[in-house]
């Protein structure tokens, strides 16, 4: 195709299916979501489609802080994932995120986890997000609103990984939705 005939990216017309995950354990931690989730809503070519329930989990890796609320979205966007991940960390950044040490208390955590059947692996970003396949907390909130999604690299179902993890007592359900607008 000549150069006069392609359509540049900053103008795709496709849309991708991105899985983000959030979590807080600082604060307000339902209101940090939720507002999150509203400035993802603001990003230009991206609509929110789906969004989990809150669930309620132990922290990982640094486990003396308090516990994190957790919920997981899907976006359709237009953006490419580095363009993504570059909005994603700005909402951090916007809500107040500060990085002191790896897996300590924060604000507002936003993981882009999966975007459409894409592998990718930057010095930035790596998907599936590398970590999803061991953490309950994420595959929980990701199957309630994706339940045939599969892993892009292997092509098994999440549930199918979910279901070979190790009983951990990783968390709970609440009974309410992590936003209420769809």
């Amino acid at each position: 195709m000549s150069a006069c005939c392609r359509i540049p990216s900053s103008r795709r017309t496709v849309r991708e299916t991105a899985h983000i995950g959030l979590g807080s354990n600082i604060g307000d931690r339902a209101a940090h979501i939720a507002e999150a989730i509203e400035r993802i809503r603001g990003l230009s070519e991206t609509r929110v489609t789906a969004v989990s329930s809150l669930f309620e989990t132990a922290p990982v890796g640094k486990t003396d802080q308090p516990h994190f609320l957790n919920a997981v979205i899907a976006a359709e966007t237009k953006l490419e994932p580095e363009a993504l991940l570059t909005e994603l960390l700005r909402i951090e950044n916007s809500l107040g995120r500060t990085r002191v040490e790896r897996w300590g208390p924060r604000v507002i955590d936003l993981d882009l986890l999966q975007m459409g059947d894409r592998t990718l692996q930057t010095a930035r970003l790596t998907l599936p997000h590398p970590r999803m396949a061991a953490r309950p907390f994420v595959l929980h909130p990701l199957l309630e609103i994706s339940p045939d999604l599969a892993d892009p690299i292997s092509t098994r179902p999440w549930r199918e990984i979910l279901a070979a993890l190790p009983p951990t007592d990783w968390g709970r359900r609440l009974p309410v939705v992590a936003d209420s607008k769809p």
